[in-house]
Parts: C-alpha cells; structure tokens; sequence
C-alpha cells in the first residue's frame, strides 16, 4: 500500500503542474479574446485563428484542470448526503464514485478519443476555416486530459482506501458551494 500511496502523490505532483498549464492557458485565453476584440473593432482586423486559439486554450484549460480540480477536493457532487455525512461516509461515497461512475467514462472517453486523434494527426488534418489552425494538438488534448483523470482518480482511490484502513489522514473537509 505504500508504493501505491507514493504513486499516487507522483500523480498528485503531474496533475498539480498540469493544473498550473490550465491556469496559464486560461490567462492567455483572456489576453487572446482582448486582444483580439481590440484588433476586431479598434483596427478592424481579425483573424479565425485567434479565435480557434481561444477555444484551444479552452480546452486545455478544462482538459488539464479537471484532473487538478479532483486533487484539491473540488469537484461537483451531490451535496444532499454528502454535505452531512462523517468523514469516513464521504470517503465510501467518494470511493463508490470514483469507481462506479468516474473511471468508466473517463477510460471509456479516453479510449474513444485515441482513435479520434489519430485520424486528425495522420491526415494532417487543418481548420476549414480560412487562416485556421491545425486540429491534432487540441483533440490529443482529449485523450491526454482524460488519461491525466484517470490516473488522478486511481490516485484518489488508493488515497480513500488507505484513509478507510486508517494508514493515512485525510483532509475531509468539504465546502458546500455557494448557492
């Protein structure tokens, strides 16, 4: 189980820079929609791959953060239960999840992207619009955001398991969202 517990920190570890890459590419997000809004209206310029590397940046936004999101405890749940249940409630529910809903789409999604990836990048495969980008990088980002999920929720699982057999302590403290 030990073994199992420094893998799942070296996951935390990758999902932790990868959350700060979604970070990053948010802001560029940000400055890219800027400045070209600025550029649309101000110098009546534009260009379609500006705004396809906007949702590039997007994607890896999502695609990267989701993993980290699941890392710090801040993922969507159902909070009828969840939200008064004792720690070791949560950490069954968090198991149950995990297992029973989670991985097997995320394989499954992870899995159908793959060859959906492939065909882009062995094609060549561009945008059909004039000046566009190139489409393989943002769609490797699908199999490769969910590959990152995967193993951050193995990771959670063995970090529930060993807080289950009291090997660990385990921050169960959850934040109902403001409504």
């Amino acid at each position: 189980m030990r073994a199992l517990l420094r893998l799942a920190h070296i996951v935390d570890r990758v999902n932790e820079a990868a959350g700060r890459i979604a970070v990053w590419a948010m802001l560029i997000a940000c400055v890219v929609s800027a400045v070209n809004a600025f550029s649309r209206y101000a110098l009546n310029l534009s260009s379609n791959a500006w705004l396809e590397l906007q949702w590039y940046l997007f994607a890896a936004t999502v695609l990267l953060g989701a993993p980290f999101v699941l890392n710090v405890n801040g993922h969507v749940r159902v909070d009828i239960l969840y939200g008064r249940a004792a720690a070791r409630t949560r950490a069954w529910i968090d198991l149950v999840g995990l297992l029973a809903f989670l991985l097997p789409v995320a394989i499954a999604i992870m899995v159908m992207a793959w060859p959906f990836f492939l065909d882009s990048f062995r094609g060549g495969e561009m945008s059909s619009n004039a000046g566009g980008l190139v489409r393989w990088p943002v769609k490797l980002l699908i199999p490769a955001g969910f590959a990152l999920l995967v193993l951050q929720a193995l990771a959670e699982v063995v970090k529930r398991i060993a807080y289950l057999r009291g090997l660990i302590e385990m921050d169960a403290h959850y934040e109902q969202p403001l409504q």
